[in-house]
């Protein structure tokens, strides 16, 4: 791990700063090719999560199917079908409405999330026992998300200003090794995350994430997600058809299959209130 330098500046400080600069040369009409020369390494790794942000802009919406499977230590399996909605929101983090369809103890189950790309995240949970809404404090999103390997806050948008940043190395992409890898250190600002640090590895041609390593507050590893099985769609927006969270510390996994993926689909702000949620199904 390379360590940081006890004489840099206030990282958030740092980190909202080179995010406005970034974003600024952006928008000039001829932006230069990627490049990291002359950066140093904080600056290097936000300029490597800068440039992922700027090809995945524009989609709108989308709305896919999903297949949750559940594998225990010892290997035994439970399926789940769900849908996700998902809405860009260009000032601000994205919102997403996750709907689960089977099996039928969790059927209605929902989640509503507005990410936000500063303040902490808002997010809501339908329980169709209950029949009622409940808010999920901001300490409580590192617990797993109905039972899987994913946190309540890996379900969230991950905007570039929710972490500061370290440019790590170069290497071959794991499991696609015809392709390089940025390998970039990820610290969340938000003190109420369940991880003290994240290692994502974003490949040099696409800006896809292909892996990312989650370590918790032990500064242990506790997970990994890989994603692979990546499909382009209206010819810029890349997906990871297939996510295996891995948690190394209890034997457990989560995999999700992405399916009948649309993009434009027209959903709007009014698809994504707590009403919306209490009419999921």
């Amino acid at each position: 791990m390379v360590t940081k330098s006890a004489t840099q500046p206030n990282m958030k400080t740092h980190t909202r700063l080179l995010v406005a600069a970034l974003t600024s040369a952006m928008s000039l009409p001829a932006m230069a090719a990627f490049s990291l020369e002359g950066k140093s390494d904080a600056e290097k790794g936000l300029a490597v999560a800068q440039e992922a942000e700027r090809r995945d802009e524009g989609w709108s919406d989308s709305s896919a199917d999903m297949i949750m499977v559940l594998k225990n230590k010892g290997g035994r399996e439970s399926r789940r079908e769900l849908r996700i909605l998902s809405l860009e929101v260009p000032e601000d983090g994205d919102k997403s409405l996750t709907i689960f369809d089977s099996p039928r103890d969790v059927a209605g189950t929902a989640l509503l999330t507005h990410s936000h790309k500063v303040d902490a995240d808002d997010q809501w949970l339908y329980l169709p026992a209950l029949k009622r809404v409940k808010r999920i404090a901001s300490n409580n999103k590192s617990g797993p998300f109905v039972g899987s390997e994913f946190a309540f806050e890996d379900l969230s948008s991950q905007e570039v200003e929710k972490y500061s940043y370290l440019y790590l190395r170069k290497e071959p992409c794991p499991s696609a090794e015809s392709l390089e890898c940025h390998v970039v250190e990820r610290d969340p600002v938000d003190e109420n995350s369940g991880y003290t640090r994240q290692v994502a590895w974003i490949d040099a041609d696409e800006f896809r994430v292909h892996k990312v390593d989650f370590y918790d507050r032990k500064e242990k590893l506790l997970k990994t997600l890989s994603v692979s099985d990546f499909k382009q769609y209206l010819d810029q927006y890349w997906r990871g058809l297939s996510s295996v969270m891995q948690n190394h510390q209890t034997g457990k996994s989560t995999s999700l299959e992405l399916q009948n993926l649309e993009f434009k689909t027209g959903l709007t702000e009014q698809d994504f209130t707590e009403n919306s949620l209490k009419r999921a199904r």
